[in-house]
């Protein structure tokens, strides 16, 4: 097809509004019936005598823009997972156990790292008495370290949760 067919907007190609639309055709007239010239026709015996033009439809032609089988399948995934199918529940059931695991193992982490210092000071008693810049050593590591710990472990597991997630999708749409 022409540009013709075609008007640009911002670069982008739009369809002709006029397309899938019936084509106004004037009904022929009868036999005998006196037919009006078009104004601006051109007229004479060699044009008066020439046969109405009959314009043939195009063949249809189908246009595939991606690989039937891929959209077939992102497409049955997704459907499964709105529709809540035993699959689909399956798939999402998935998700979060990873993520539950992710975040049990990371609070271990943290309980394990945390609960460890009061015993460390128990155990160690020289080092519960360190005096650091006027401050007791005790006073530092938990009241002031945690806060930066615990910032660590939630970027940590807002990243690991993002991966699954990707891979989840990717999977998906894969």
């Amino acid at each position: 097809m022409t540009d013709d067919y075609y008007r640009r907007v911002n670069g982008v190609r739009e369809p002709d509004p006029t397309l899938g639309k019936g084509r106004t055709r004037k009904p022929a007239a009868p036999e005998g019936a006196a037919v009006e010239p078009v104004p601006g026709a051109p007229t004479g015996p060699k044009h008066e005598q020439a046969k109405p033009e009959h314009h043939a439809k195009p063949k249809r032609q189908r246009v595939i823009l991606a690989d039937p089988r891929q959209a077939t399948s992102t497409l049955r995934a997704r459907v499964e997972l709105e529709e809540q199918t035993s699959w689909g529940k399956l798939l999402v059931k998935d998700l979060v156990k990873i993520q539950l695991r992710t975040a049990s193992w990371l609070a271990l982490l943290v309980m394990v790292t945390l609960c460890s210092l009061p015993v460390l000071f128990y155990l160690i008693p020289s080092f519960g008495r360190v005096v650091v810049v006027g401050i007791p050593l005790p006073w530092l590591i938990l009241g002031v370290a945690p806060f930066p710990f615990l910032f660590g472990i939630g970027l940590w597991y807002n990243r690991l949760a993002e991966r699954h997630e990707r891979d989840f999708v990717d999977m998906i749409e894969n």
